[in-house]
């Protein structure tokens, strides 16, 4: 079914927009979950994006690699 409407309605989005920030890229979801699990990365990591995605804390990118290379991962840092 196909529904034409003459109006048109635009919805506003609230959004904030970060410049120069950290993110960890996950594969899957579990992985995320694991990290946030842990105390220490768990208080360098202030938000979450999407599943796959978390938000570093602001200067705390080195304590985070440094963990993750604790936990057996091998992460890879990328400057775009």
């Amino acid at each position: 079914m196909l529904i034409v409407s003459n109006k048109t309605s635009i919805a506003r989005i609230p959004v904030k927009l970060h410049r120069r920030v950290c993110l960890v890229l996950t594969e899957d979801a579990l992985l995320a979950e694991e990290i946030l699990a842990r105390k220490k990365l768990a208080s360098d990591i202030s938000g979450r994006l999407t599943n796959e995605v978390l938000l570093v804390r602001t200067g705390r990118l080195e304590s985070v690699v440094a963990e993750l290379q604790r936990m057996g991962h091998t992460p890879q840092v990328l400057q775009r």
